[in-house]
């Protein structure tokens, strides 16, 4: 990344917002060693420069800290350098013998410094889209029939994930990082495992650990294979998938960054199928997962196979495919479920984990006899 130098007028006016309308603008200097000796540090995440100024007659010295933006280190977006900053004002502030952090702000594209430092709460402003949430389709075939619709859009889901699946980026420092998240991160696998009640007899703690150990054997396995990362949604489910007329929809809520594993996506959608198939079986009794849900099931993936041309998918959905069992079966994002179609789907994320690869099309045979 190539920055642009920080502008001395822009500089002056933020600094006279921050420290006083007599502010004036004297030098700024780089900020490292003393010229005595060579520092052996190699490399560290800071990059910060220092200002001097005179305040009311005075002279004084400031530094301006920034978190260096390079790729890895979990700061390879510039969300991630400002949650660093926004953290390190309140933290310095509240630790004894810390140096004081004075402000914390942000630097628009066109140069302008903006103070942040009295922000309490971070909001977006979007556009409002038509259409009815993905998940009424699926709820409606609860207890409806397929229409040829609910196929047209289950293919097209999967067309448009091959297409956005299309953008590849060389940057192995995401790669390892989106598997790391997968396993890690508190939104993913341990996270949503510590959130579940402890104890629980559907899950007890020593099987929370054997996949949590399964899972690390896969974030080793999977981490080095670079090549494959692509432009993801990263939550692509259907509650985040508005339909209008006919197969024409909107996404919403594209979440953990922008580049990763093309499989993260399509487990998000797939395990949905698989969810409501094992809902609709419960509500009749018996197992596994019923139809039409593993015709969608079928359409999403053969159409997503034959489109992105990925013979290499069912060698990486299994440990996003078990993410999101755990999620669907947990007790607090889903209090209503039939304690089989729990059961069933914390089977499922155990087999997965523990397997190599799967064929995505085989996945709801791994169910037809429960858990």
């Amino acid at each position: 990344m190539v920055e642009q130098p920080w502008d001395r007028l822009r500089l002056s006016t933020y600094l006279r917002a921050v420290l006083g309308p007599s502010t004036e603008l004297q030098a700024v200097e780089p900020l490292g060693g003393n010229g005595r000796a060579a520092d052996p540090k190699g490399f560290g995440y800071g990059q910060p420069f220092q200002v001097r100024c005179r305040v009311e007659g005075a002279v004084r010295t400031v530094v301006v800290a920034r978190t260096r933006p390079v790729q890895g280190f979990g700061h390879d977006y510039p969300e991630d350098r400002a949650w660093q900053a926004l953290y390190a004002h309140r933290a310095y502030n509240t630790f004894p013998g810390h140096v004081r952090s004075l402000d914390v702000g942000f630097r628009r594209a066109d140069g302008e410094l903006v103070s942040a430092a009295d922000a309490v709460e971070f909001f977006q402003l979007v556009e409002k889209a038509d259409g009815a949430l993905y998940w009424l389709d699926l709820d409606r075939l609860l207890t409806g029939e397929l229409r040829p619709l609910d196929v047209e859009r289950a293919t097209a889901l999967a067309r448009f994930l091959a297409r956005a699946h299309g953008e590849r980026r060389d940057e192995p420092t995401l790669y390892a990082r989106r598997i790391r998240e997968l396993v890690g991160h508190g939104e993913c696998l341990m996270g949503i495992l510590d959130s579940y009640p402890h104890p629980y007899p559907l899950l007890p703690s020593q099987d929370c650990e054997a996949m949590e150990r399964a899972a690390v054997g896969w974030r080793w396995r999977l981490r080095s294979r670079a090549a494959r990362l692509a432009r993801v949604h990263g939550d692509f489910h259907p509650w985040n998938l508005l339909f209008g007329a006919g197969a024409d929809f909107s996404v919403l809520d594209r979440s953990r960054g922008e580049w990763g594993e093309a499989a993260d996506d399509t487990a998000a959608l797939g395990i949905n199928y698989l969810f409501f198939g094992l809902r609709r079986r419960a509500s009749r009794g018996g197992r596994g997962v019923a139809e039409p849900f593993r015709v969608l099931w079928g359409s999403f993936f053969e159409a997503y196979l034959d489109a992105s041309g990925d013979a290499d998918h069912g060698r990486f959905l299994p440990p996003f495919l078990a993410f999101r069992a755990l999620v669907v079966a947990h007790p607090v994002w889903y209090p209503n479920l039939d304690q089989s179609t729990r059961r069933a789907l914390i089977g499922l994320a155990k087999r997965l984990l523990s397997s190599e690869h799967i064929d995505p099309l085989a996945v709801p045979e791994l169910l037809s006899a429960g858990s």
